[in-house]
């Protein structure tokens, strides 16, 4: 604490004194070597001598004087770098933007704010946590750790600054993204864009998307029950992650179910019910497609890994090494290496834009991959229990079927999600293979919306992005306790 407090004591008036004699930048040393004044340096002498002074009433050895005028001048020397970059880099504003002249210095001085708040606060809490529990804790450790904060919710804002544009571009009926239009706004960041204008939103975009859609009464109850099952679920989130039992067996039960009930109601809807004018009219098509498709390549994915990775952890058979060795050397290529194959088979077959083409297509890249998570978790079940089964009388396959298979629930959850969550944000196989509009899914329905010079529905396409992330984020946020857990099965063996 005492150290804290002699840091802050000199650094304040080093700034104090070289903001009155030198100015805002470049500090002492670099002022006096590029004006040839060698008395400036009379000043932060001044001050190490105050804190050759200071030191001894405070207890901080005399050497911290010299640190702490140090990080002062490198404070104002790098001060003035970023004042001389960002003069260079744009000296005249882009078109549309709005110009304030050393606008970057509020940010830069907001951060400053913030850290001299952190700073406080870490003085308060670890002097409190001192005198509590009778000891002596540097506030560093815990000012660094909180400037660690800020720099990560500061990268996370601009992370997610494109999904708050997008968002906001959704209820613009302008159709643009980004528009040239003056704002008349009290605030800053609204007149410049950077923040939304939410004085024009409307929901013009979304009606337009959803306009002819004709949902019978059972669909809409199915849709009602689904709603509520998933948000039972995320009810039960807190309780689950805190090990309560009731909890965690509960949500599990409240998932699947609103898996199985959003299972059927993929299945009941049809193309008939879409009766709209336009391409955008059959948007919710498009998400049935993408959930039909990815639905039914996870299972078929489970179905072919299951079998795969069992007999690759169980049996001892001639090339099996080279065969897992194979898996490791194909999934060092990307995919779409083998869309002319994929085209030239599936045109073959007479299966192109067709739903069970892609489906095969989709189904043949998760084997590897899959097969090799799985044997990971077999590996990491004992061979006792498939033994005790042997002894009861049973066959090989009727271990596998009644033992392995209900323990490998939750890595079969896993592989799942994992092909459900890679075919739904799928496009380069999906623009290829289908080609009517009623056989499109997500990706390929987004794409529509941008083709064209002059045809961009940028709004609707806002809009539809919007809708097409709801259901993989709800699935995602849903499921994501299986995802942590499948990545670390099989880490472990017995």
């Amino acid at each position: 604490m005492r150290r804290a407090i002699f840091y802050l004591i000199l650094i304040v008036a080093y700034a104090a004194a070289h903001l009155v004699v030198v100015g805002p930048a470049w500090g002492f040393l670099a002022t006096a070597y590029a004006r040839g004044e060698g008395t400036l340096l009379l000043y932060p002498l001044g001050v190490l001598a105050l804190g050759w002074v200071l030191a001894p009433f405070l207890g901080v050895p005399r050497r911290e004087a010299l640190y702490a005028a140090l990080v002062a001048e490198g404070g104002f020397y790098l001060y003035g770098i970023a004042q001389a970059l960002a003069a260079a880099v744009q000296p005249r504003p882009a078109f549309g933007a709005i110009f304030i002249p050393y606008g970057w210095r509020y940010v830069l001085l907001g951060y400053l704010a913030l850290g001299a708040l952190l700073f406080a606060f870490s003085l308060v809490y670890v002097g409190v946590q001192n005198r509590l529990r009778g000891r002596k804790k540097s506030v560093w450790p815990f000012f660094g750790y909180a400037l660690i904060h800020l720099f990560l919710v500061s990268l996370v804002v601009l992370v997610f600054y494109p999904v708050i544009q997008v968002v906001a571009a959704s209820f613009d009926p302008t159709n643009n993204l980004f528009s040239f239009r003056r704002v008349d706004s009290p605030f800053l960041l609204v007149r410049a864009k950077v923040l939304p204008d939410l004085s024009r939103v409307s929901l013009d975009n979304y009606r337009a998307l959803l306009s002819g859609v004709r949902f019978p009464l059972y669909q809409q109850e199915l849709a009602g029950l689904a709603i509520g099952l998933l948000l039972g679920a995320l009810a039960l989130g807190p309780g689950a992650r805190r090990g309560i039992e009731v909890a965690r067996i509960w949500q599990n039960r409240f998932l699947f179910g609103f898996a199985a009930v959003l299972f059927l109601l993929v299945i009941a809807i049809s193309p008939a019910q879409f009766t709209g004018i336009g391409t955008e009219t059959k948007f919710l098509l498009w998400v049935r497609n993408t959930l039909l498709l990815s639905g039914a390549t996870g299972l078929l994915a489970v179905a072919l890994t299951a079998p795969a990775g069992y007999a690759f952890a169980r049996f001892d058979f001639p090339g099996r090494y080279p065969t897992l060795l194979t898996f490791i050397f194909v999934q060092m290529f990307p995919g779409f290496l083998a869309l002319i194959a994929i085209f030239y088979l599936l045109s073959a077959l007479d299966l192109l834009n067709t739903f069970t083409g892609l489906l095969l297509a989709y189904s043949g890249g998760i084997i590897s991959f899959g097969s090799w998570v799985y044997k990971g978790y077999i590996e990491s079940l004992g061979k006792s229990l498939e033994e005790a089964a042997y002894i009861d009388g049973a066959t090989r396959f009727q271990a596998f079927l009644w033992i392995i298979l209900p323990l490998s629930a939750p890595i079969f959850v896993f592989i799942f999600l994992l092909q459900f969550v890679g075919t739904y944000s799928e496009f380069i196989l999906a623009n290829l293979v289908l080609t009517g509009v009623e056989k499109w899914t997500v990706g390929v329905g987004l794409y529509s919306f941008t083709t064209g010079q002059f045809q961009t529905k940028w709004g609707i396409f806002a809009a539809a992005s919007v809708l097409g992330s709801l259901p993989i984020l709800l699935i995602f946020y849903g499921f994501q306790q299986y995802f942590v857990s499948g990545y670390t099965a099989g880490a472990v063996k017995e």
